[in-house]
């Protein structure tokens, strides 16, 4: 049994790229997909309702979450509702604060009371964890997004954050954690250490599941092949 094998959590596929997303349907490692407006638009997506309904008449069996991109919180309930409607395994997303910083507590009550699956996004701290556990409703099922590559990038340690994290939504059993932009495949494997239980990531990410446990020499060795073959395709000369 390899270390892939032994993972407790969860792999999500996180990207806009509908034929990628398609293809990745296949991997039976993957059990479920993210995305959001900045994704698509990077994928060159023009039309947000007819990507997500295309992308969920291939996706059927797996969660699939798609984000409301309101900002007063009556219309983004609004589109959470509607989008809800689009098919059985949509989580919605909600950011945890609008665009000027205040806290998406009533829309989060207000959707979890209704038994809407969310996908609370754009997390950062402990205390919005916190906060975001107590706006759930007790029996809620909802996912915390906790952006913990973005956490890593002002230089706080990820893994003791996210078991915080872990703590702070102990009360709410149906909560799930999800370890939200990791930067490196070793993200995925400190993410099930610390007891998360989804991580998502892109396909160029997980695409790298295939070298785990690779025999470092040889890896050496491949990379000092590709040194020496790149300086002879490019032409490379010294004078010596």
């Amino acid at each position: 049994m390899n270390r892939i094998d032994n993972l407790k959590i969860k792999l999500f596929a996180d990207g806009a790229d509908f034929d990628g997303m398609v293809a990745m349907r296949k991997n039976p490692l993957i059990k479920g997909f993210t995305t959001n407006p900045t994704l698509m638009r990077k994928a060159g997506v023009t039309d947000y309702e007819a990507f997500a309904r295309s992308v969920l008449a291939k996706i059927t069996d797996l969660p699939v979450s798609f984000e409301v991109f309101a900002d007063d919180f009556d219309m983004m309930e609004r589109q959470a509702r509607v989008i809800a409607t689009w098919g059985p395994n949509v989580n919605v997303k909600i950011p945890v604060m609008n665009t000027e910083g205040v806290f998406t507590g009533p829309v989060i009550s207000s959707l979890s009371r209704d038994n809407i699956p969310l996908n609370v996004t754009a997390i950062m701290t402990v205390q919005q964890v916190a906060d975001v556990g107590e706006a759930l409703s007790p029996d809620a099922a909802a996912i915390i997004s906790v952006f913990a590559g973005r956490v890593a990038d002002t230089a706080v340690d990820p893994m003791p954050h996210m078991r915080a994290c872990r703590k702070a939504i102990a009360s709410r059993p149906r909560a799930q954690l999800l370890w939200a932009s990791p930067r490196e495949l070793l993200n995925i494997f400190q993410a099930d250490e610390v007891g998360c239980d989804i991580i998502t990531a892109t396909n160029d990410i997980l695409a790298k599941l295939q070298i785990v446990g690779k025999d470092l020499t040889d890896y050496s060795r491949e990379t000092v092949q590709m040194f020496y073959h790149d300086a002879r395709a490019s032409g490379f000369s010294i004078s010596i």
